[in-house]
């Protein structure tokens, strides 16, 4: 029996919309932790006695399934979440009975989740960024759009009232300038992050997010051209990025961007993205992405919120239970336009040339 007969035969959805995740790392436990609220992290310290509290905080879900590679890892997610582990991305699907997926994977770990996900016609959510090889990327999105298969991708920023604020104004004040980073410190010793064959390195993997908000502002880009810094980040075993990077973009609606990305900022880290047109500022502060937009007449504040992940996955599993894409504010193959834009510019820094894209 194939994986889609297994799936259709309950395609009628059920008062919780069954969750499965495959993947156990940070990102994974963010997410559990939308879904599980308080309850996820009492469950850490519950299991060891033997009790598993659940206090919801996204609604209409359940956790149902934990799948990785690694069988401890996966188990003890599952205890937390008063989930079945299992082995592999097929196995969670055959038998979990989940009417969704979480793909929550290293960058270079993408594939055998996003492929048993298609062979099977289910829903996915997939973090970012979605991979490191661009033909990859294209077959998944080419496939997805073929099925017509409901899907999201992790850029929960898109979600916040200060984007959707702005995006809303520039529809008549269009983006003219943007400016941006993503700093954080050096990497541990032989992570996973370190390696750029695994991750892609700091703005491939990590400032795709205001890479993703300049596009979602600005549209589609024309040509990346990027530089890099080397050197300084000196005895870390298994390390080989650029230790920060600057990327110029220039969009098909004649704007302009610089954005930047530095995994050598130890005295500590920053995110910040500021855009400009005629007659407006924005200017977004810190990972909650506080807004201050200024105008001829005044400034306009508007607080990011904590709870970001929550509001991306409830509007996951109310795009699931209604069917209805437009629930999601990006999806796989408009996620990919993202990584498309970020691996330009892995492209140029190997080149030293500009990408077109």
């Amino acid at each position: 029996m194939s994986l889609a007969t297994i799936f259709e035969e309950r395609s009628i959805l059920p008062d919780n919309i069954r969750l499965g995740f495959i993947g156990t790392g940070g990102i994974a436990r963010e997410h559990a932790k939308a879904i599980h609220g308080r309850g996820f992290m009492r469950n850490m310290m519950q299991i060891a006695r033997g009790r598993a509290g659940d206090t919801a905080t996204v609604t209409g879900a359940e956790i149902v399934g934990i799948a990785d590679l690694n069988p401890e890892a996966a188990r003890l997610m599952a205890e937390m979440t008063g989930a079945k582990a299992f082995d592999s991305a097929k196995n969670l699907i055959k038998d979990g009975g989940v009417d969704a997926l979480f793909i929550c994977v290293p960058p270079f770990a993408h594939g055998e989740p996003e492929k048993a996900a298609l062979e099977a016609k289910i829903p996915f959510f997939c973090e970012k960024p979605l991979g490191l090889d661009e033909g990859f990327l294209a077959e998944i999105a080419a496939e997805v759009e073929k099925q017509k298969l409901l899907t999201s991708v992790g850029y929960m920023t898109r979600y916040r009232k200060g984007i959707q604020r702005t995006k809303e104004l520039v529809k008549n004040d269009p983006p003219i300038l943007a400016y941006g980073g993503w700093f954080g410190g050096s990497p541990g010793p032989s992570s996973w992050s370190a390696n750029r064959k695994k991750s892609g390195g700091q703005f491939h993997e990590a400032a795709t997010h205001i890479v993703d908000i300049a596009r979602y502002l600005f549209g589609e880009a024309d040509e990346v051209y990027a530089a890099a810094a080397l050197g300084f980040n000196k005895d870390i075993p298994g390390y080989s990025l650029d230790d920060a990077v600057t990327v110029t973009i220039r969009f098909k609606n004649g704007g302009v961007a610089n954005m930047m990305a530095s995994c050598s900022s130890n005295a500590g880290g920053d995110i910040f993205l500021n855009v400009q047109s005629l007659n407006h500022n924005f200017k977004f502060s810190t990972w909650d992405h506080n807004l201050k937009i200024q105008t001829k007449s005044g400034i306009e504040s508007i607080k990011g919120e904590s709870g970001i992940f929550t509001i991306q996955d409830q509007a996951f599993v109310d795009a699931v239970r209604a069917k209805d894409q437009s629930k999601v504010l990006s999806s796989y193959s408009d996620g990919v336009q993202s990584a498309r834009l970020s691996l330009a510019a892995l492209q140029s820094l190997e080149t030293g040339k500009p990408v077109a894209l």
